[in-house]
């Protein structure tokens, strides 16, 4: 089971207590995913197609406590490329589709006998934090994913109305997030892309369990991270000290076997000595070795001294 679909079922179990806060719910589910069907100008229906059969057996639970319905759940099986069921509810008009349509602010009936249909989400739940909660909720369960931390942080919701789009960045933004819209394929996608405000919309949603799973995988893949961060900035210290110590040895053999290091001063031909009989030692090491002790700036400045020296005496050589 993916990662999302974890958390999908999850949200799937949590039936909100209050009147208000099913309707808030259903109504996200509806926008998201609902399928409205006219026959004629008085009749119509309503369809919701799921491949995930606890988001169907909680469609199915609301429909049951706001509106005392039994309807049927469909199951057709997918034989392309073996996916899985596909979960089939459908609420005509005699069943009250046209009530449902109505409460959740889906349908309005004009004057002149014709209706009217509106995306955006109701003013009732975007003034209620508990309302707004179970909106994204029955949004992510709708139209949601959330991509497994150990390959990359991605939440999303997929919906085909920019103005739903829209409404829907603006309601998940008013938790003091940053969501942002991307059209695709038609669709239009609101996504979030960094980690904590992940983690932030998994608990807005009510989904904790997913939220320490993607935590827990969120801090394991930061230290595993932070710990390559250190080996490479530490090999990399590794490699630039070994490397400059291999200059530093080049250039001390080379007045050695020329002009001889008696030719140095006093200080350059102590360090060089010292850097010949300690090839591995650092600049630190080398300079507690002197009495008294140089710091590591002093003994890079003789060394330089020293590489200079050395490039002069190949100048004048010809080397």
């Amino acid at each position: 089971m993916s990662f999302s679909s974890a958390a999908k079922n999850e949200l799937s179990r949590i039936i909100p207590e209050s009147h208000c806060c099913q309707i808030a719910e259903l109504s996200a589910i509806i926008r998201m995913g609902g399928i409205i069907r006219f026959h004629g100008s008085q009749n119509v229906s309503l369809r919701m197609v799921t491949e995930n059969a606890a988001i169907a057996r909680k469609v199915f639970c609301l429909l049951k406590k706001l509106y005392g319905l039994n309807i049927a759940i469909m199951v057709r099986k997918n034989r392309h490329l073996k996916k899985n069921h596909s979960y089939i509810m459908e609420i005509t008009t005699a069943m009250g589709a046209r009530k449902v349509l109505q409460e959740v602010g889906v349908m309005t009936d004009r004057h002149n006998g014709s209706v009217s249909l509106d995306y955006s989400i109701p003013a009732d739940i975007k003034s209620s934090r508990c309302c707004s909660r179970a909106y994204l909720r029955g949004a992510f369960l709708g139209g949601g994913s959330v991509s497994n931390p150990d390959k990359a942080y991605h939440l999303e919701y997929v919906t085909n109305s920019e103005g739903h789009a829209q409404e829907l960045r603006n309601l998940i933004n008013s938790f003091g997030l940053n969501s942002k819209i991307v059209e695709r394929k038609g669709n239009y996608v609101i996504y979030i892309k960094e980690g904590e405000q992940i983690v932030d919309v998994l608990n807005i949603v009510g989904a904790y369990n997913a939220l320490l799973e993607f935590e827990n995988k969120r801090i394991y893949k930061e230290m595993r991270n932070n710990v390559n961060r250190i080996v490479n900035c530490e090999t990399a210290n590794l490699t630039k000290t070994i490397n400059a110590s291999v200059k530093q040895i080049e250039n001390i053999e080379y007045i050695r076997d020329t002009v001889g290091l008696n030719s140095l001063p006093a200080n350059l031909k102590e360090i060089a000595q010292l850097r010949l009989n300690y090839r591995d030692s650092s600049l630190k090491e080398l300079g507690q070795m002197l009495t008294p002790p140089l710091g590591k700036s002093g003994i890079n400045h003789r060394l330089r001294r020293i590489e200079e020296l050395a490039e002069d005496i190949r100048v004048k050589r010809g080397d």
